[in-house]
């Protein structure tokens, strides 16, 4: 009956109640989130371990060329940043990472059972490609930033570990002590994470079935995340990106690690 009148309320505030079969206990709810960390995290991963090697190759063939005065180093740098997207040699990295992500978010937004509404739909493709880009972005500059793809490896394996812990999935925000909680608010995963669970699950006001709250109230007070930041994950997310393929530049321009 609660249920009922907190529909009822709902509706004449123009908040549309949603349901979806996943989200009745906070053990469903926390499975769901449970698969949007995995992808991140793993994908993401995937996507800067398997550029390092090919970005680091390349670099020693730019040394050469632009010795020898065939280009500068920002145009070489805004090459790489779009045809190195997914560790490819193909000019067409930007819509092939595009077309990866619909199709893994295609199969993994029908078999999770996600609600289907365009928006909702959207809004997982876009953090699910912003955040491909920002780890392949990452792997880049970690490479750009070291003398050869082996060091960036250990020094990207050691923030792996470190954007694991401060997600706010394994240890919510509200959790992490106080004096390193503000590591939450510059992880980039914390942000993928924040805006996919918020774009899903912060709008549903149906109650729980063991917790007697509404999910928006539930992820609200125990992940604080807040539906009305999705915006703001969007754009923090994007603004990753636009970093570390800043940096990478900024790297390529600057530094050299040649030998001879």
């Amino acid at each position: 009956m609660e249920n009922y009148r907190l529909e009822e309320q709902s509706l004449d505030k123009g908040i549309k109640p949603t349901s979806a079969r996943f989200k009745s206990t906070k053990q469903d709810l926390t499975n769901a989130m449970g698969s949007m960390y995995a992808a991140v995290l793993f994908i993401g991963i995937m996507n800067c371990t398997s550029v390092q090697p090919v970005v680091a190759v390349e670099r020693t063939v730019f040394y050469r060329e632009r010795a020898a005065g065939m280009y500068s180093a920002f145009p070489y740098a805004f090459g790489q940043a779009t045809d190195q997207l997914i560790s490819s040699q193909v000019v067409i990295e930007l819509p092939y990472a595009l077309v990866q992500d619909i199709l893994y978010g295609v199969i993994v937004y029908s078999m999770i059972g996600f609600e289907w509404t365009a928006a909702k739909f959207f809004w997982y493709l876009f953090f699910g490609y912003f955040t491909m880009l920002y780890f392949t972005f990452y792997g880049m500059m970690a490479v750009g930033l070291t003398p050869n793809y082996h060091i960036a490896a250990v020094v990207s394996a050691a923030f792996y570990g470190i954007w694991n812990l401060f997600s706010g999935y394994l240890i919510p925000r509200p959790k992490v002590p106080i004096w390193w909680r503000w590591y939450c608010w510059v992880c980039p995963v914390a942000w993928s994470l924040y805006g996919l669970v918020v774009s899903q699950f912060g709008d549903i006001i149906t109650l729980m079935d063991d917790d007697k709250r509404p999910v928006k109230v539930y992820i609200e007070d125990y992940f604080d995340f807040k539906h009305s930041w999705v915006g703001w994950a969007a754009a923090i997310v994007v603004a990753f990106a636009v970093l570390f393929a800043a940096l990478f530049g900024f790297a390529i321009m600057k530094l050299n690690f040649q030998k001879r």
